[in-house]
This record gives C-alpha cells, structure tokens and sequence, in this order.
C-alpha cells in the first residue's frame, strides 16, 4: 500500500481568503459572523451568516469564466489555485495520474435562483444557456480537472456536510491503492441565498440569535443552532515517494479514514452515535493509534443534537484514549461552511498537528455538561498533539473522520 501525503492547501473562508489568513484568524478565536449582506432579511427571524469577504474570483480567472461560473465554482477555482500553486505538483505528474476529487453539498443553487426568477419575469428565453453547467454540483471538480489538464479520476461525491472530507478520504483511498498519483481534493459551497436560509431556519436548523457574538456556539449549553457559512478548502494529497522524490514540501501524512452511515434519520444524528463512533474508531486504528495527544477537530454544529451525539462518539471511539483527547470546533468561527466544511476543517486539523497549536472553540464560556470533553474553550492552546482527527457528520446520516500524522 502506498503512503499518502498532503503537499498543498488553499482556503476561501469566512474568516480569511489565503491559508494564513484563516488559520491566523482561527488561532486568534476571530469568528466571521455577521449580518447578511446578500438580500433582505426584514422578512427573516435568521439575520446573521458568515460570509465570506472581499473575494475577488479575477484574481483566479478571466472575467468570462467568472460570468459562466456559480459562486461556488469560483471559490472552488480559488481554492484549487492556492494549493496548487502551494503545492507545485501540476508539471511532475503524468495527467493521466493527476485525479480530482471535490464536491459540495448543494452546487449553484445562487445561480438556480437567479434564472428561475428570470424565467417568472420574462419567459424560457431568459433563462441563461449556461445555467445548467452553473448548477450542478459536479461542476466545481470538472472545471478545476479542465484548468489542471488532470486526466484521472475526476469524483464530485456529495455527502451533504461531510462532502469535502468524503471526497478527500475517497481521494486518500485510490492513491493508497495505486490508482493514481496526486489528487485535487476538497469541497465548496455559496448557499447563502433567500431560500436556502429558509430552508434550514424553517427546520430550526439555524441560530436566531441577533449578537455575532452569540451566534455560533458549539458545545455550549446556551447553543440555538448553527450558523450558515461559505467557502472553499483544497487539498494536494500525493503519494508518499513521489512527494520525496520531487523534494515537495509535506504538511502531514493521511493516515486514516473511516466511514460510516447512522442508517437512523434524515436530519438527527443517532443520539446512541454507534456509527459515528465507528469512523472515528476506523480512522483512529488505520493511523497506528500513536501514543499523546490527539486534537480532534470536530463537526460541532452548535446544534443541541449534534454536539451531545458527537461527544457521545468520541467517548464511545476513544475509549481509555479519550484522557489524551483535546476538542474544538472551529465552526465556531467559520460558521458552518456545509459542503466546504469538511476540507477547511482538515486544513485546521493538519495545521494544529504542524503547529502545535490547537485553535479554540471560541465563545464557549458556559460548556454543556452533556459535551464534557476538553473542548479548548475561548482560546488556542499550545499543546504538541501527535495525531489530528477531523470529523464530519451530513444530513442522510453520513459520518467521517480522517486522520492525519507527521511524517517520519
């Protein structure tokens, strides 16, 4: 089996724009929640959302790409640009052994939106002949395979919010096996939209909270729900000696992936996380289980079902371990990036193990006694963990968790 490791990142966040931005903000505890600016809200009991600021897609693309583009698919190039340039990959491998793997939860729903309201307004003839190219979900993996000449596989897997980590693990998967070589992996997701804000708030799925401040805290027992964020996390995973061989820079080994489904709900977790904990445990015993301590970056919503059923698994998981386990959630500071959140929360994982530091779980200041766990409350600690885990839960009851360790 081949060894599998990470040579790039890129990051489009709601809390930074570059991979130093968004990690220097998560060490920080800076959350970038505030009140929507895309539409009118007057109408909403939701009015907050953590969107992502100042992002310029010219800096990544023509304008005539831009305009055939979702938003999604711009974070997406964006992304996939930082960790490839981070990276330097694209040049030393076949195209036929360079292989992409990104998804996202929902796909251009913003540009779903905008034509179907052409369309009531003024007929078929206005909708656009690039919506459905804008639309599908698939599109952000295809056109990130189309700038990269990348000839392997090209998977756009949709888990809903564990979509970016299915598809890196995926990825993990056919390098480890010898399918490919190199991948461009990760997720993106712009969802901050009327109606998809509806949706999730008529759920009950998202905090009415009215204080940024307030909004999103996981694990906390004042916790109301979750917070929609955006944005895109990429990924270079490489093969091992190949890596070595080209002198490339390496972030960390993936060393583990478990998936699982609950096979329980549409929406809620397993409050018994029997299956949660089960990637947990998968990811953990792949990984060697290495003596120390062990940052776990969880899925931590700020949902009240979530963080209980979560805490629940890590136990289950980790066992005797679990006295070595330190917790946090950094949707307390990006929101809630669905389909994204998974790979930007990777890339925190990777870089608390290069680090040392462990971001916090900002605003956690009255924690749950039903989330008992070292939760990393306010603010970044240093703590020289051994083993990062990432873990992310979807709607359909998708669970998963992959593993990173220094190389060694």
């Amino acid at each position: 089996m081949n060894r599998v490791v990470v040579t790039g990142l890129g990051a489009v966040t709601p809390v930074g724009n570059t991979v130093a931005d968004f990690w220097q903000s998560l060490v920080e505890g800076r959350h970038g929640i505030g009140p929507i600016t895309r539409f009118d809200t007057s109408a909403f009991k939701v009015k907050l959302a953590a969107e992502v600021k100042g992002f310029d897609p010219l800096l990544y693309m023509d304008k005539s790409e831009a305009r055939r583009s979702d938003l999604f698919t711009q974070y997406a190039l964006a992304a996939a640009a930082q960790a490839v340039e981070d990276s330097g990959v694209v040049g030393t491998v076949a195209p036929e052994r360079l292989m992409v793997s990104f998804g996202s939860g929902i796909g251009g729903i913003l540009s779903l939106v905008s034509e179907h309201e052409k369309m009531l307004a003024g007929g078929p003839r206005k909708v656009s002949p690039f919506l459905v190219p804008m639309m599908i979900s698939n599109i952000a993996a295809g056109s990130i395979a189309i700038r990269y000449k990348a000839k392997g596989s090209c998977l756009s897997v949709v888990t809903a919010c564990a979509t970016s980590a299915s598809a890196i693990g995926e990825a993990y998967r056919l390098i480890k096996h010898g399918y490919a070589d190199a991948a461009i992996a990760g997720g993106s997701e712009a969802a901050i939209t009327e109606l998809a804000i509806a949706g999730f708030a008529n759920m009950t799925a998202l905090s009415a909270a009215q204080d940024p401040d307030l909004a999103s805290l996981p694990f906390d027992a004042r916790r109301s729900g979750f917070v929609m964020g955006e944005g895109a996390g990429a990924l270079i995973l490489e093969e091992y000696e190949h890596a070595v061989r080209r002198g490339a820079k390496i972030y960390a080994e993936i060393a583990g992936y478990g998936s699982t489904c609950d096979a329980y709900h549409i929406t809620a977790p397993d409050p018994q996380a029997g299956s949660c904990a089960r990637a947990i445990a998968d990811a953990f015993l792949e990984s060697g289980s290495p003596e120390g301590i062990v940052y776990i970056n969880a899925h931590g919503t700020g949902t009240p079902l979530n963080d209980a059923a979560e805490t629940a698994a890590i136990k289950k998981a980790m066992g005797a371990r679990v006295k070595d386990v330190l917790v946090s959630s950094t949707k307390s500071m990006t929101g809630h990036m669905l389909g994204a959140a998974g790979a930007a929360e990777a890339i925190a994982a990777i870089l608390a193990l290069k680090t040392g530091v462990v971001p916090p779980t900002a605003g956690l200041h009255q924690q749950d006694p039903a989330c008992d766990l070292d939760c990393v409350p306010v603010s970044a600690r240093r703590a020289g963990p051994v083993l990062a885990l990432s873990v992310s839960m979807g709607f359909g009851g998708h669970n998963v968790c992959l593993a990173f360790r220094k190389t060694g």
